[in-house]
């Protein structure tokens, strides 16, 4: 059924025109008075967006690839995103200028943007560390950042999202058109809308990380971190999740007793970077 969706109106010209129309969160205040222009493509398919817009001829800050479906899609740690039609497969041109150890915060700051305007169109989305975008921990979608580095700081960013809109997905995911009271009949429509309040949280979550101070991004992003107070298994000993680091590390804190001091207890905190620990999700996701 999903290969015989109707996805004529997905359109650049109609990516643009809900960007232009889409409602924006209130807070900040500030970001509601500039409201961005991109760069559109969209394809029928491509191999991934993130490789076509690497690719692109003149490829600038704004410009963006969508694809109605893809190939190869990338995943973190090598794994492929399943990119069947019906599904918002994107990705988004920066030149942020950062330095490289700030390379997380791309990731970060994406996740906090995306969220925040979905749950300003009524899609009660968290932040799952370190890059998916779940709704009652199920998977909606994920994130997908590559930079070039020059002189020690981030030249070029490409940043990829993939989200789940009215394509098949796997017992661990869940997609926009179950939540939703939207037109299930007007696919191309819902697929515009979708990736334009992608668009539009992405735009917002940079911005507001280069106008604002670490520590308040930093108390926002935690704000809608769904892996807050979880308890996790490390080296069979169990900690728990309290937060996490500027430089996208996971902060996990463990309490123990003091062999010195029995009645006091003592607290350790551990930091781990993306790829030293899977969180997981009930069942295998094969994306």
């Amino acid at each position: 059924m999903t290969d015989r969706l109707q996805l004529d109106g997905f359109n650049s010209a109609g990516v643009a025109q809900a960007v232009a129309a889409l409602p924006m969160p209130e807070k900040p205040p500030f970001l509601n008075r500039m409201r961005p222009r991109f760069d559109i493509h969209v394809f029928e398919q491509v191999a991934s967006t993130n490789q076509t817009l690497w690719e692109m001829a003149g490829a600038k800050a704004g410009t963006v690839a969508i694809a109605h479906t893809q190939t190869a899609g990338k995943g973190q740690r090598g794994k492929q995103w399943i990119s069947k039609p019906g599904g918002v497969y994107l990705s988004l041109m920066l030149e942020p200028d950062w330095p490289v150890d700030q390379s997380a915060q791309l990731t970060l700051c994406t996740a906090w943007g995306i969220v925040s305007q979905f749950r300003c169109l009524g899609i009660p989305a968290q932040i799952k560390w370190p890059n998916d975008i779940v709704v009652a921990g199920q998977k909606l979608g994920g994130i997908l950042s590559e930079s070039k580095l020059e002189q020690g700081v981030i030249s070029r960013a490409v940043m990829g999202v993939g989200i789940n809109v009215h394509n098949p997905v796997p017992a661990t995911g869940i997609a926009w058109k179950d939540l939703t009271a939207s037109n299930q009949n007007d696919v191309a429509s819902t697929l515009k809308h979708v990736a334009a309040a992608v668009l539009l949280g992405m735009w917002r979550g940079v911005f507001y990380r280069n106008y604002t101070d670490s520590k308040t991004f930093i108390d926002a992003y935690q704000s809608l971190l769904t892996n807050l107070n979880m308890p996790v298994v490390l080296e069979g000993q169990t900690l728990k999740v309290v937060g996490v680091t500027e430089s996208g590390h996971l902060t996990l804190k463990l309490t123990s007793q003091d062999l010195v001091s029995t009645d006091r207890p003592v607290e350790q905190l551990v930091y781990l970077k993306s790829g030293e620990l899977s969180l997981g999700y009930p069942q295998s996701d094969p994306k």
